[in-house]
């Protein structure tokens, strides 16, 4: 089982985990078996053309998925899998 971590945004929906075990074979699963445990991550996730959102980065290990297979980049028991929000904003 591949760990998720998931930021502090959306614990609100995980009971207040940090972290969580899932069993997968690719991150978009992943992401849909974390949903399908605590409901209301994937709206928060996934865009309507079920893509992840621009302002989300998903990162195997240390890799964005833009940058592999997206949603279809295998994930491994040992992989770790991070939720990141982009973060904005701040004054000049």
């Amino acid at each position: 089982m591949a760990t998720v971590l998931i930021p502090t945004p959306l614990r609100r929906f995980t009971g207040g985990q940090a972290k969580l075990t899932v069993a997968a074979e690719d991150v978009g699963s992943l992401l849909r078996a974390v949903d399908g445990q605590f409901p209301g991550i994937a709206d928060k996730v996934f865009d309507g053309d079920g893509n992840v959102k621009r302002f989300i980065n998903v990162f195997v290990n240390d890799d964005e998925i833009r940058s592999l297979q997206g949603l279809a980049t295998p994930v491994k028991e040992s992989d770790q899998v991070s939720i990141v929000p982009a973060m904005a904003g701040g004054a000049a």
